[in-house]
């Protein structure tokens, strides 16, 4: 085990606000309990849950660090008793309740995933995130399966880019929405099969006429509002309608014989507040059925920009700006 450092550089506001609250300060080094690894962080993912949280409107679930950051890559520097094996000096991933924005950060193995050969570290730290959840809400909430057409907003996101880039491998025919010709120019070109601009077209009427009117067997939405009932215009007959953020509203008006005509699903899931042993189960699913394309680099995150730490502000602006297109990723030196 490494000697480590008492204190270390964290991304931890005492306050909500503007990106200017993102400033370094120092904390701790967390310490392992015994069923978790200490990684010292190389890069961290933004996702858009930080921005939520910097503003005040997602707190850290119950023992999670206070300290941004949702997902990380880095080395295994220290590891608990009841971890078995050694994972000291391991490259590795995860996805983390908090804490990723900072040198160091402590994580329940299970949710650990290692970094192969055909990533970069960069690319490590903006995959768990996205992963877990298209994977969780795509494929196990909406049973996404070879053939199926699914509707998926927010193309160039990093759920939207991921769901692409899932797609591809599992046979889906992925419709994104995106906000301008260029981004849906960028989705098509990442192999999205169709990209709609929901600014200059009715996003409900293209899906019938892509599908021939048959519609999708699912949507995995993160706009929520009044999106929800034109959603469910764009499924097919016993499709499901994923709901993984509410971007746009909490609350949304349904017609409720609709669904029950044409026997539609209607769920959703939050990833963060979910228990180690879920996300274990998850990150043993993933290592099994999508790590050997990570393996073997056809799977990989598309990257927007890089930031160093110390530049977090930047990265957020960059983020509710709405111009990125896949991942934005914190690096640290």
């Amino acid at each position: 085990m490494q000697d480590l450092p008492a204190t270390m550089r964290a991304i931890d506001p005492d306050t909500a606000g503007g990106a200017e609250v993102l400033t370094i300060v120092e904390r701790p080094v967390p310490e392992v309990r015994a069923d978790e690894v200490l990684i010292r962080v190389v890069a961290a993912g933004v996702n858009r849950p930080d921005v939520l949280q910097r503003k005040g409107g997602y707190p850290p679930p119950p023992g999670a660090p206070s300290i941004l950051g949702l997902e990380v890559s880095g080395t295994v520097v220290a590891q608990g008793d009841d971890v078995s094996g050694s994972m000291i000096g391991q490259p590795v991933c995860a996805l983390v309740a908090g804490g990723g924005y900072a040198e160091y950060v402590a994580v329940a193995a299970g949710q650990v995933l290692p970094v192969p050969h055909a990533l970069s570290m960069v690319e490590a730290a903006a995959l768990p995130e996205t992963l877990f959840t298209v994977w969780t809400n795509l494929f196990e909430r909406g049973y996404a399966t070879e053939g199926d057409s699914v509707l998926v907003h927010g193309g160039t996101s990093g759920i939207g880019t991921m769901a692409i880039a899932l797609g591809a491998i599992f046979g889906l025919s992925v419709i994104v929405t995106a906000g301008s010709d260029d981004k849906c120019a960028a989705a098509t070109a990442l192999g999205a099969a169709h990209a709609i601009n929901y600014k200059t077209e009715d996003f409900v009427a293209r899906v019938k006429e892509i599908t021939g009117g048959a519609g999708c067997a699912v949507v995995l939405d993160m706009v929520g509002g009044d999106y929800v009932a034109r959603n469910l215009q764009c499924l097919a007959d016993d499709g499901r309608h994923v709901s993984i953020a509410v971007q746009g509203g909490a609350m949304a008006t349904i017609p409720i014989f609709e669904i029950m005509r044409r026997r539609l699903t209607l769920t959703g899931s939050t990833l963060r507040a979910r228990d180690a042993s879920f996300k274990a189960l998850v990150a043993d699913e993933l290592h099994r059925t999508v790590w050997p394309h990570v393996e073997a680099g056809r799977l990989k995150p598309i990257l927007d920009r890089t930031f160093p730490l110390a530049e977090a502000a930047a990265a957020h602006r960059r983020m509710e700006a709405g111009d990125h297109v896949g991942k934005i990723v914190l690096t640290l030196d």
